[in-house]
């Protein structure tokens, strides 16, 4: 059985960058706005976290495929 942060990793890893980044996004403008408990802040947080390393994951790998062609030429 998987814990609730596992099946919350696993669906941020298959979104693609424009969906994490459009998340990521609204995360932040949720955080920025207050009006959260603690806890809503904290699971916010730990979310963007997430989809942060999505998005990095998704432009290193974007980086090494422009670095592959460059290297080709």
């Amino acid at each position: 059985m998987t814990s609730k942060t596992d099946d919350t990793a696993e669906t941020a890893n298959a979104l693609g960058y424009e969906q994490a980044r459009d998340e990521l996004i609204e995360v932040v403008r949720r955080l920025e706005a207050g009006g959260t408990t603690l806890e809503e802040s904290l699971a916010l947080w730990e979310r963007g976290e997430e989809l942060a390393a999505v998005c990095r994951r998704w432009l290193e790998g974007a980086r090494a495929r422009l670095d592959a062609a460059l290297s080709e030429e």
